[in-house]
């Protein structure tokens, strides 16, 4: 398998931009606006996600029925290598590229992403045939609960920025703050001020920090299970193996009666 950050696109690779926004703006519009040459568009809502609800979070893992649809659609099949980007230092296109090696293909985040390319951006989608990419389930040894992510016994780590981490904002979720006993990890800051990675070096110590270590029990997550990919992602750049993901995330914790932590 290919390493989980490249900064050159290998021969032959499928290119996919995964620009998600927070604050409502369109993904899609970003890409019709301009996108790396010959990149399709993958949808966060539609694509990597299955419909929000309480129960389950804001970005709960599609059904892979679901999942392979959207890629086969947009000429992502089974044998293709898989590189995605966006314009914030990989956070959202970690969300896919975590999901495709999770299930054994071949995918890594293009270091840099958009902010990285100075050549000249297509505003015209070249579509790709339609492949096959045939579903598989999520595989367990991979995914945490709400019960693993409340287990002390796990280093469980969450990707927010430090203020929602902190408890001192939360505009997207009921309640503020962190699950006790999580180790603040924001993902942001584990990319440069151009959104390239820190180096492998810089990394482990930034993650040993929290606890995450070779052999450690590592759950991993966020607001929604998005940017969580990119810690897991992180982990593995780092050479410390592989972490679970939390897929509810603090957007399921917190519709629970569950206890909240804040400050540091």
């Amino acid at each position: 398998m290919i390493p989980p950050v490249v900064s050159t696109v290998p021969e032959g690779a499928v290119v996919a931009d995964v620009r998600h926004y927070l604050d409502g703006r369109s993904g899609r519009a970003a890409y019709d606006s301009g996108h790396l040459p010959g990149a399709v568009f993958v949808d966060m809502d539609t694509v990597l996600a299955a419909p929000a609800s309480p129960a389950e979070g804001r970005h709960p893992l599609p059904d892979p029925e679901l999942f392979a649809q959207g890629l086969s659609a947009v000429g992502i099949g089974d044998d293709d290598t898989v590189i995605a980007y966006d314009d914030a230092g990989g956070v959202m296109a970690a969300r896919l590229v975590w999901m495709l090696r999770a299930l054994g293909h071949d995918a890594a985040l293009l270091d840099g992403g958009l902010l990285a390319y100075d050549g000249t951006l297509e505003t015209q989608a070249t579509p790709r045939p339609t492949a096959t990419f045939t579903p598989h389930p999520w595989p367990q040894d991979r995914l945490a609960s709400i019960d693993d992510a409340a287990d002390t016994a796990n280093v469980v780590i969450d990707a927010r920025q430090r203020e929602r981490f902190r408890g001192d904002e939360e505009a997207l979720d009921p309640r503020a703050g962190h699950i006790p006993g999580a180790r603040s990890v924001p993902a942001r800051e584990n990319v440069d001020a151009h959104g390239r990675f820190l180096a492998p070096e810089q990394l482990r110590a930034k993650l040993a920090e929290a606890g995450v270590i070779p052999g450690a029990p590592v759950v991993s997550y966020c607001g929604s299970g998005v940017t969580a990919c990119h810690n897991l992602l992180a982990i593995e750049h780092a050479g410390l193996g592989e972490g679970r993901l939390y897929p509810g995330s603090w957007s399921q914790w917190s519709h629970t009666p569950r206890p909240a932590a804040t400050g540091d």
